[in-house]
């Protein structure tokens, strides 16, 4: 069974036929549409090392089946950055070692990323590490990683005052 799925991807636009309707949307990302930056973690949703945003909120790849995601619009971490900009959350990843072996990075940016957009934990270290605790760092690269979303947060709260003024 063949389906056809249409859904904005890092911005654009794009038609999938999915040749099987199982099919999740980790291994359509990775291995038909090879943006290989998502991570395939544990493939249980357990590591986090899988999310992207879908809608603008926080999923796990691996449990995501793409059937489900005809109209949606999906960012993956190849879809943040601007031309030569990087995201506020790279950079404040960059500026505070918030990565280590680099494996879970790209699911802990953009789990924070969802985190700050859902606006729920303030600058509180301990809300910070509660909001990101579905993300596993196998470097125990946490204390770079809440600092990066500190950062984060303060420079895109800085950037949405001075777009309002």
């Amino acid at each position: 069974m063949s389906l056809s799925i249409s859904l904005t991807l890092n911005g654009t636009e794009r038609e999938v036929a999915l040749d099987d309707p199982r099919v999740t949307l980790l291994d359509l990302l990775r291995e038909r549409l090879d943006l290989a930056g998502t991570k395939k973690g544990c493939d249980r949703g357990q590591c986090g090392a899988c999310t992207v945003l879908v809608d603008g909120r926080r999923v796990n790849s691996c449990l995501t089946l793409a059937a489900t995601l005809d109209g949606a619009d999906v960012t993956t971490i190849e879809g943040l950055a601007r031309e030569d900009d990087l995201h506020p959350v790279q950079q404040a990843f960059i500026d505070n070692d918030g990565f280590q072996c680099g494996y879970c990075t790209p699911g802990q940016i953009m789990s924070a990323v969802g985190l700050i957009a859902e606006g729920t934990t303030g600058d509180d270290p301990e809300r910070i590490r509660e909001g990101m605790s579905g993300n596993i760092c196998r470097c125990a690269a946490y204390h770079g990683i809440t600092l990066a979303v500190q950062q984060a947060l303060r420079r895109m709260d800085n950037d949405r005052k001075g777009d309002a003024a």
